[in-house]
């Protein structure tokens, strides 16, 4: 087990996940630099890396060296900003900060941003079949999980609920169906895809890990509906206020301030709780859920 900080490990694993982002995104045969630079500008340079960081730590609790998940686990983050570029646009929230900067459609676009995200979607299905040095059978296996997570039962579908819930309250089934779809989904597959990548789990492994990317899933929308009231917009890198202000359905609308925080408390403690069987090498996916639940941004 490495016993380093997870803040280290972060910070050295974030230096990876730039670099192999940055490799991907460099093409010289790329037809339309407009394009190019827009899929740049929505990638490079900022966010969390919470999903390959989440898919390294998952190959790391299985014993395998956290490299060993930098393809699938940088492929989700492919997915992640395409959906973002796609979630800001008029059509949708019509959001014009991301990350502290002006969002794509803003910087570019509305037409190229819409082909950004298309791009960046593609790219991510593009490199899970051609990187790293995995079983054909692992690969088909990828692309299944990232594709599921990705679409209609995963975070698109999520999304569509989502646009359609405006202005209702939802109840708390319903609110965590859909966020099951929309930020669950690709959080667990993040998950899934590390523990695949090292092709050597178990199936109590794969239990305990597809139990915990439940619950962390959740529990990362949760402090994000915390963070749209009580985060300040230079601090969380998008308008403070702006799901309230769209009357969109939350944690706090259905539970209010106090009983969301008690649910997100109580889902830090299943995630964790389901790691028991994995030892000590699971400690990074631990500190991972406590920075979800504390995180200000």
């Amino acid at each position: 087990m490495n016993s380093q900080p997870m803040s280290e490990l972060q910070a050295q694993w974030r230096t990876v996940i730039e670099a192999t982002l940055d490799r991907w995104l460099d093409n010289p045969d790329a037809p339309a630099p407009r394009l190019q630079d827009a899929m740049r500008y929505a990638v490079l340079g900022g966010g969390k890396r919470i999903r390959p960081i989440l898919a390294m730590a998952s190959s790391m609790a299985i014993g395998h060296p956290p490299d060993t998940a930098l393809v699938p686990g940088c492929a989700v983050e492919l997915i992640h900003a395409y959906s973002l570029i796609h979630d800001d646009l008029p059509a949708m929230d019509d959001d014009a900060l991301r990350r502290g900067k002006p969002t794509v459609h803003i910087a570019f676009d509305e037409a190229t941003a819409i082909l950004a995200g298309d791009a960046l979607q593609a790219l991510a299905f593009e490199v899970i079949g051609s990187e790293g040095d995995y079983s054909a059978p692992t690969r088909v296996r990828m692309l299944q999980i990232l594709s599921r997570a990705s679409g209609q039962v995963g975070m698109v579908g999520g999304q569509a609920i989502d646009l359609g819930s405006v202005g209702r309250t939802l109840p708390l089934e319903d609110l965590q169906r859909m966020h099951r779809c929309k930020t669950g989904a690709l959080i667990e597959a993040s998950i899934s895809l590390g523990a695949l990548a090292a092709e050597t789990a178990d199936e109590t492994q794969i239990d305990a890990l597809r139990t915990y990317g439940r619950a962390l899933g959740l529990a990362f929308q949760v402090q994000d509906d915390l963070l749209d009231i009580e985060g300040a917009t230079d601090t969380i890198g998008k308008p403070q206020g702006s799901d309230a202000a769209r009357n969109k359905p939350t944690y706090p609308a259905c539970l209010g301030i106090d009983g969301t925080r008690d649910h997100l408390r109580s889902l830090q403690e299943q995630a964790v709780s389901a790691l028991a069987v994995l030892g000590r090498s699971a400690d990074p996916l631990r500190q991972i859920a406590d920075f979800v639940v504390t995180r200000t941004h």
